[in-house]
């Protein structure tokens, strides 16, 4: 769980430092950066699992493109800036296993990963350049000073107990030692001092030292890495996810939607293995598979009337398995013959029930298919995903968090006051440079305003900034002189004689929100 992120000079975050709960809604404009924030995490995931130039290219530029390595940094006119700098807070988890499946346990849960990079260029890979590591650390947060970081509403003696565990004296998971040629990267052992440290020169370090750990040399670091793998930018495309599955599909949810047959029927088929163990009478496979399906149905429910039954038909001959909406009047739909909005409902209410889904899961606009009526239910969807803060964490409580930007109103309008940020340009000033920079606001009288805040790097939202969202669609466009009278009257008169909007029928335009009367025009 990612609950705290600082970024400098990647892309158009400069001296970033935002906090995360269980649930976050970032809204923006088009263009202001609130995507950047996603991409600075995916950065930081792919960082933990891929060699340096291989996470860079695995984040688009500003033009949607990945052939320079360069585009990632901050740019102010034709000026690149020479380095860039993250820093992230999270709770990891206890448990785990690495890539040799040797199993690994978590001296303590709360880390703090920062790393520094510079860009070097490299004629050998033609115009991409290369990557350079500055500083590469990972350090332990104390379960005392725990509630000082995570400030978002959690109870102390339920959530809190669970998701921090474990306690070190020495600092150090992973340092930094020594300047420029002589650099080295220590990776400590969990033995702390008893252990001796691995170092590695940091002078042309393909990747992270944490993207190599294993359970053996550090189980904490390995955590971490595990912890960073699992962000992910969820961008499920409906035709991934109308696609049925072989028998020997993976049988968990991809990025794009693909799988979702395969992992439901997974779910059906974990619940009856539960059953099994903890039951010694052996109850009916059917009503077992029914339990995860009725469940699946009912939360597809609150967004589609007609909907009796959810389940996977389980083709024998040609091996595959094919997502089935059944509707009230007992006529089965195919996955293929759900709308856009509908399957995507659908495969965010199977995460929602698949406790091995785990880990930050970003969205982008995730009203997109949806009934303007129908938002407040996939909202309510997001939030029941993520981790509950005031129950321990289980299996039926998983440490999983989602994070979702938006331009839409009717989302802001919805989504708790507490979780939301708002992203927006600010000018900035630096060493006689003008440029403009995303900062994220949020509302005063909330958790997100600590008393150590940086006013510069956080701030509250000004009510104008809110009144696009509050009172998106304006009754009319007027221009006064100083005399109060309206100058563009014949303009405006004109122009509703041409065509009429929806908005300015008289008989709806009682029922906006911050109505504007004027009985002259």
């Amino acid at each position: 769980m990612l609950t705290r992120l600082k970024v400098s000079g990647f892309k158009n975050l400069v001296n970033v430092d935002v906090r995360f709960g269980a649930f976050t809604c970032i809204a923006g404009a088009n263009g202001v950066g609130k995507s950047n924030l996603f991409d600075a995490i995916r950065f930081l995931s792919a960082l933990a699992d891929l060699p340096l130039i291989e996470a860079a290219l695995s984040v688009r530029d500003e033009e949607g493109k990945t052939g320079d390595v360069r585009s990632l940094f901050h740019r102010v006119g034709d000026t690149y800036a020479d380095e860039m700098s993250f820093e992230a807070e999270m709770i990891v988890p206890a448990k785990g296993e690495d890539d040799l499946g040797q199993k690994a346990k978590a001296s303590i849960t709360f880390l703090r990963y920062s790393i520094q990079l510079a860009y070097r260029a490299d004629n050998s890979l033609r115009s991409l350049g290369a990557l350079e590591i500055l500083k590469e650390e990972l350090v332990h947060i104390n379960r005392g000073d725990a509630a000082k970081h995570l400030l978002f509403p959690n109870k102390s003696a339920t959530w809190r107990k669970t998701a921090v565990i474990g306690e070190r004296r020495v600092p150090y998971f992973i340092s930094t030692e020594g300047e420029d040629s002589n650099k080295i990267i220590k990776l400590h052992q969990d033995g702390g001092s008893s252990g001796r440290p691995l170092a590695r020169s940091a002078t042309n370090l393909p990747r992270t030292v944490l993207s190599v750990t294993n359970a053996a040399e550090s189980p904490t670091a390995l955590m971490a890495r595990r912890e960073m793998q699992s962000w992910r930018l969820l961008q499920l495309e409906p035709s991934s996810l109308r696609q049925p599955d072989e028998f020997t599909a993976p049988t968990k949810l991809e990025t794009d939607g693909s799988h979702l047959a395969a992992t439901l029927y997974h779910l059906a088929r974990l619940k009856r293995r539960n059953n099994e163990q903890s039951n010694n009478e052996q109850p009916n496979d059917d009503d077992i598979d029914n339990q995860v399906y009725y469940e699946i149905a009912n939360r597809l429910a609150t967004l589609i009337d007609d909907v009796d039954k959810v389940w996977v038909d389980r083709d024998n001959r040609r091996e595959l398995l094919t997502l089935m909406v059944t509707s009230r009047d007992g006529t089965s739909h195919p996955a293929k013959a759900l709308s856009d909005g509908t399957i995507r409902f659908l495969a965010l209410a199977v995460l929602a029930l698949d406790p091995e889904a785990q880990g930050l899961l970003c969205l982008e606009e995730p009203e997109n298919g949806i009934h303007p009526e129908r938002i407040p239910k996939i909202l309510q969807l997001l939030q029941d995903i993520a981790t509950d803060t005031n129950e321990p964490i289980g299996l039926d409580n998983p440490l999983r968090q989602v994070i979702i930007n938006t331009h839409s109103p009717a989302v802001v309008m919805q989504v708790p006051e507490d979780s939301l940020l708002v992203a927006e340009l600010r000018e900035t000033v630096r060493s006689g440079q003008r440029f403009k920079r995303v900062c994220f606001g949020y509302l005063p009288d909330t958790w997100r305003r600590p008393k150590d805040s940086d006013p510069s790097s956080t701030s509250i939202i000004s009510k104008g900034k809110l009144l696009a969202y509050l009172n998106p669609v304006p009754n009319q466009d007027l221009e006064f002189d100083n005399s109060g009278n309206d100058t563009n009257y014949q303009k405006t008169k004109l122009a509703r004689s041409r065509k009429r909007r929806v908005v300015d029928r008289e008989d709806l335009q009682l029922l906006l929100p911050g109505f504007l009367v004027n009985e002259q025009i």
